[in-house]
């Protein structure tokens, strides 16, 4: 039994020598190659180790293009080279930031101020001294960075507005994160020092634009320079939109805003053209304006104080965030109420001796004289105040208001742009609640005409005129044509969307139409610069007091100081027969709407019809060349 035993240790004894020595091999294999590094090639493992480093380097995402309703950009990214320092790569700071101050052309003092102290973990990061450099500073700091060891230039995408100013209430602006927006987006990826749209559709597609960072781990020597590129995680660019924005309506309207007669201030104001068959919003300016390519890379002291300082307030969007008494453009909607209400007939006449008396109070008319006895058609043609005083108050503030805010007038049209403003449809439980007193009946006279408290946009002016145009259908404006990925595949579209009708028949509506088309096309009309050749164009002209008329009385207009001169609005569609697009146009201080406004609405219905000759040119060009067209003899 012994042997046995101590044969069947044998096998058991062996294998564990033979382990035993395996083991011994290992360490032996261990040690030499610890004894290899450390000792015989340590001293260059150490010199390297010095020399190169690893830096992880974020990759930005290029945001999303937005591009008008034909495809041409509006807003982009374009590349930007960065200069920047590492504090723990320099070696001698006094003579590089000598030499980058020769290289830029500024101040080596004003560089070293802006890298500062750095301590800890900072020394290592990138401190930004350039953000845009300029081709010829980048070739020349490129061909001396070899001997300036810690400094780096990069690349990063930076957004650019192809058009600078134009539309740029519409673009919006972006710009760093700030705190409040950090807390509610770190669940959505966001960080300290992100750039997101903070205004306009930049931030309205903040989601859709932005795009997904990426990052590269390299290795670099003592002087900065790239060595190594151990992997990459590519950023992802972000969508593109398309708007419903004509690019060539937009130049027209903002060419027609600058073109005033010598010695006259620039026109301030805000017009708005649609579609009325879609709602889509063809033309959205406001002025004056601002260039969004300064807030591309952090805008600088100077240029924001110079913004924000301004007394014309330029970031202000006037044509969603402004409201004003719409004036003379109103009367077509209490036209539409009187039918609606059976307050008259499109034959009742009114005889205007140019003035109103209503209680102790005289009303005047525009036209010192009068208009005679006028009927609907006429009243509205000439814009007969007395006509609209006598019957606004015959129909009540009330069920004017009603029918007001039936067109869209007195609340927000629903266009989902940061601070749209509501503007103002008065009524009796309004000024109770407002006030606490009682609504006067010499208030209704004032709301008739668009004076008194009635206050509206000219957006809202825009979908009101629409409703007339295209038989009573309150439009959802619309801005987006579609969501794209970058590749173009299609990820969302936007119907047009009717929000509402106005609730008044045909036959009165196509009354008051009548009358908006002899305000420019019969003699009379009060609208005939906004005449356009071969177009039928409707339209009403408007003029809203600023203050009262004993301030500016016996002066000449042009004497009448700016912040005391009279408001110009027209509203209009085109056309006549068969309305495609509704323009509304306000000029700030314009004194008039037939001299400040109309031209601007003209210019813009021109270039609109000029296009749509042009298209159906290309298209009969099309059908020639491709045989598709008939030939007779």
């Amino acid at each position: 039994m012994a042997g046995q035993l101590g044969r069947s240790d044998q096998p058991i004894a062996g294998r564990l020598r033979l382990i035993g020595a395996g083991i011994v091999v290992f360490i032996a294999i261990f040690v030499l190659r610890l004894f290899q590094l450390q000792i015989l090639e340590g001293e260059a493992f150490r010199r390297r180790s010095e020399q190169n480093s690893v830096r992880t380097i974020r990759l930005e995402a290029p945001r999303g293009d937005i591009l008008d309703r034909e495809g041409r950009v509006l807003a982009t990214t374009r590349p930007a080279y960065e200069l920047q320092v590492i504090p723990n790569g320099l070696r001698k700071p006094e003579t590089t930031f000598a030499a980058l101050g020769q290289l830029l052309g500024t101040e080596p003092a004003r560089l070293e101020e802006q890298v500062g102290t750095r301590k800890g973990a900072e020394r290592f990061q990138p401190v930004r001294l350039v953000d845009d450099l300029d081709f010829d500073r980048l070739a020349r700091v490129e061909t001396h960075r070899y001997a300036l060891p810690g400094v780096v230039t990069d690349v990063q995408p930076r957004r650019h507005y192809v058009e600078g100013a134009l539309a740029a209430h519409l673009m919006g602006q972006i710009g760093e994160i700030d705190g409040d927006q950090l807390r509610e987006r770190t669940r959505a990826g966001y960080r300290p020092g992100d750039i997101i749209g903070q205004a306009g559709l930049e931030a309205r597609l903040e989601s859709h634009l932005r795009g997904r960072a990426g990052g590269r781990n390299v290795v670099v020597d003592v002087a900065g320079r790239e060595v190594e590129e151990l992997d990459v995680v590519e950023a992802v660019p972000g969508g593109k939109a398309v708007l419903t924005l004509d690019l060539d309506l937009q130049r027209e309207a903002e060419a027609a805003f600058l073109d005033v007669p010598e010695g006259e201030p620039a026109r301030m104001g805000a017009a708005v053209a649609i579609d009325v068959r879609t709602g889509d919003v063809l033309v959205m300016l406001s002025r004056p304006s601002y260039d969004p390519n300064a807030f591309a890379g952090g805008i600088d002291g100077e240029t924001w104080n110079a913004l924000v300082g301004d007394e014309w307030e330029p970031l202000q969007n006037r044509a969603i965030q402004n409201h004003y008494p719409p004036g003379s453009t109103h009367k077509p909607i209490l036209a539409a109420a009187l039918l609606a209400d059976g307050i008259v007939t499109p034959e009742t006449r009114v005889y205007c001796p140019g003035y109103f008396r209503h209680g102790r109070r005289t009303y005047r008319c525009w036209k010192r004289g009068g208009h005679g006895s006028v009927n609907m058609h006429e009243a509205i043609k000439q814009s007969c105040d007395v006509y609209f005083y006598t019957n606004g108050v015959k129909l009540g503030i009330d069920r004017l208001a009603r029918h007001a805010r039936a067109f869209g007038l007195g609340h927000r049209t629903g266009i989902r742009l940061s601070g749209e403003a509501p503007g103002l449809v008065p009524s009796t439980e309004w000024k109770k609640r407002r006030f606490g007193v009682v609504w006067y009946p010499g208030e209704t006279v004032s709301a008739s005409i668009g004076q008194g408290f009635n206050l509206y946009t000219p957006l809202q002016l825009a979908v009101a005129y629409a409703a007339l145009a295209n038989g009573g259908k309150v439009l959802q404006p619309r801005l987006l044509l579609r969501l794209e990925a970058q590749d173009g595949t299609v990820e969302k579209e936007f119907p047009p969307e009717v929000r509402s009708q106005v609730g008044i028949s045909p036959q009165h509506l196509a009354v008051v139409r009548r009358g908006l088309a002899a305000v420019v096309e019969e003699p009379g009309g009060t609208g005939r610069r906004a005449r356009v050749p071969g177009v039928r164009v409707a339209g009403k002209t408007g003029t809203a007091q600023v203050v009262g008329l004993g301030h500016t009385e016996g002066m000449e207009e042009q004497e009448i100081p700016i912040r005391r001169r009279d408001h110009g609005w027209f509203g209009a569609y085109a056309p006549v027969d068969e309305p495609e697009i509704a323009v509304a146009v306000f000029v700030e201080h314009g004194l008039h709407g037939a001299s400040a406004a109309a031209p601007v609405a003209q210019r813009i219905l021109a270039r609109y019809f000029e296009k749509k000759e042009e298209r159906a040119a290309a298209v009969a060009r099309s059908e020639i060349a491709s045989g598709d067209s008939v030939v007779l003899d």
